[in-house]
């Protein structure tokens, strides 16, 4: 199937994909409608470290679920999915350092793993689209940009570092209307954190990301960055937890909210 024709699927039957290992790439554009997150999962004895780190840095990490202990299943934002299976590639990271990368982590399951689920600024590019503010890593089937940046996180427990961000060239007449749209919608990122130069906040080649593709900037296009929920995978390098999970960037979480109902 055409990524194309993901954009109309239901979540349930996405998630259904992605178990089966039919679908492993990215998932922007994917279930239009439908809210994406992004997965971190610890041990429990370092989860309220983690949930405090979240609460500090709300623009990087707005939470939509935490997970009973144990629990593989979700209870408020997907129905039926099985969070250890049903993400098209996954990160394993031991002491800070990225081990591999799985489409299925069952196998790694722990009973003592709490996982969250965060906000993902995929969320807000069908409002985007739909406002006729072109997406171009959606236009050229790439991965979105994501960048370290300058900008400190606030501590919590184990849990500090800077900021990751995504970025998307906007033609300079639609910026205002791209902030707009975007701070809509707080759970998913909001307004961004960037506009402009990128070596203002620490980015020095934005031809290379540090996570996902480069895609192409045109001439009268601003880069604009916002935060981005891969920032707890930065945090987890620094903190060196003896093993955590996370999505691998771009590889998103598909749930069953709709954006819509994410907007203030």
């Amino acid at each position: 199937m055409d990524k194309l024709n993901y954009r109309d699927m239901k979540p349930a039957d996405l998630r259904l994909l992605v178990r089966t290992g039919e679908i492993t790439g990215p998932t922007a554009g994917m279930c239009g409608p439908y809210a994406q997150a992004n997965l971190v999962i610890l041990p429990k004895s370092l989860a309220y470290d983690f949930l405090l780190f979240t609460q500090r840095n709300p623009k990087s990490c707005p939470l939509l679920e935490v997970s009973d202990e144990g629990a593989r299943a979700l209870k408020f934002i997907a129905s039926g999915a099985d969070i250890a299976t049903d993400i098209p590639k996954y990160r394993i990271y031991e002491k800070g350092i990225m081990t591999g990368e799985y489409t299925d982590v069952a196998q790694f399951w722990r009973k003592d793993f709490v996982s969250f689920l965060i906000g993902c600024s995929f969320s807000f590019e069908a409002e985007l689209l739909e406002a006729g503010v072109p997406v171009r890593h959606i236009e050229e089937g790439r991965n979105v940009p994501m960048y370290r940046t300058n900008i400190p996180c606030a501590s919590a427990g184990a849990f500090h570092g800077s900021t990751v961000v995504s970025m998307r060239p906007i033609p300079r007449e639609l910026v205002v209307k791209a902030v707009t749209v975007t701070a809509a919608m707080p759970r998913v990122h909001g307004s961004p954190l960037h506009i402009g130069d990128p070596a203002a906040i620490g980015i020095a080649n934005l031809a290379k990301p540090d996570f996902g593709e480069a895609v192409t900037i045109n001439e009268g296009e601003v880069p604009v960055f916002w935060a981005c929920g891969v920032t707890p995978q930065a945090a987890i390098m620094e903190a060196k937890p003896e093993i955590a999970i996370t999505h691998a960037p771009g590889h998103m979480f598909v749930t069953d909210v709709k954006n819509v109902n994410l907007k203030e």
